[in-house]
């Protein structure tokens, strides 16, 4: 079928459009809609003025990076481009599942002005590599270090050094349930996070004594997820202070499909004698128990990497 002269004209626009012509303002929105891995693989090979734009410091004010599909070694040269053309605006940035002490002291060299990282299954950054930057992070607001090798020593480091610290995400992996009791991390987080409004221990080791000292050492905490922390016996006086005291409560036995790390248990295996199921607090209702999303409804708070 012939097309009328209307639709010629219109076909003739379109391939005479030039996407480079755009007004500036306008090219910038459109990146701002793309993820770090796209600007820097695909829109940055555009042409000279997609390359230019791609380098807009205000464009790498938040850096995702978290992308299976790419191998490790390529993540973290591109993610060093990234923070480099960033040009300490650097905001919030993802590391998951690749990040190490290098690139981390190469993110804190290039900023000071850090307000949310994200280093959950970073295996490769160490204790000391996190405790070595720690005094650079000053200005950090959330922390999620989940499912990596962290200790009490990272703990203590970033509570001393980060006074501005709200929100924290210290998670374990968790196959079934550990034996052993600890409350190291609990101590180290209530004797150096008072200012803590959200907290996640999903799977930690922590005891009655742990969480009291928590609720002792962070007083304006507003939520707390204790799932699978299955040393703490909720009851009595400790479930009507926790009740009292924090707003939004993940209590061990609470419900796991949206949480986004390996999280089986066998719960036939775990103590019969266990003392508190959830329909045994019944001064507390269920629904003081539904899903909060840390950090202002973002797996990332303001570090939602999907803006």
């Amino acid at each position: 079928m012939e097309l009328s002269s209307s639709s010629k004209s219109v076909v003739a626009d379109c391939e005479e459009r030039n996407w480079k012509d755009l007004p500036r303002d306008v090219l910038c929105t459109v990146f701002q809609k793309l993820g770090a891995i796209e600007i820097l693989t695909r829109a940055q090979c555009v042409c000279s003025v997609w390359r230019t734009i791609s380098k807009d410091p205000l464009l790498w004010c938040t850096i995702d990076m978290n992308n299976s599909v790419y191998m490790d070694f390529q993540l973290e040269i591109m993610c060093r481009r990234a923070i480099d053309y960033s040009c300490g605006h650097l905001l919030h940035i993802n590391i998951e599942n690749f990040g190490t002490d290098d690139l981390l002291r190469h993110i804190t060299d290039s900023t000071n002005r850090l307000q949310c990282l994200r280093l959950a299954c970073c295996y490769q950054i160490s204790d000391k590599g996190l405790c070595d930057v720690a005094k650079k992070l000053s200005q950090l607001e959330e922390l999620d270090m989940s499912t990596s090798n962290f200790t009490k020593d990272s703990l203590e480091a970033i509570g001393r050094c980060c006074p501005l610290l709200k929100s924290l995400k210290f998670n374990m992996q968790c196959y079934g349930r550990s034996y052993m009791e600890c409350d190291e991390e609990a101590f180290a987080i209530a004797k150096t996070m008072p200012g803590l409004r959200h907290l996640q221990l999903f799977g930690n080791n922590l005891t009655n004594d742990g969480l009291l000292a928590i609720l002792d050492g962070c007083p304006h905490l507003e939520s707390l997820d204790l799932r699978q922390c299955f040393h703490v016996k909720l009851g009595g006086s400790l479930s009507k202070r926790c009740a009292e005291q924090i707003k939004d409560l993940r209590i061990p036995y609470n419900l796991t499909e949206e949480y986004p790390f390996e999280a089986e248990i066998d719960y036939g295996s775990l103590d019969e004698d266990y003392p508190y199921r959830l329909s045994d607090l019944d001064f507390l209702s269920y629904d003081h128990y539904d899903h909060y999303e840390f950090s202002g409804g973002s797996d990332s708070s303001e570090c939602d990497y999907d803006n």
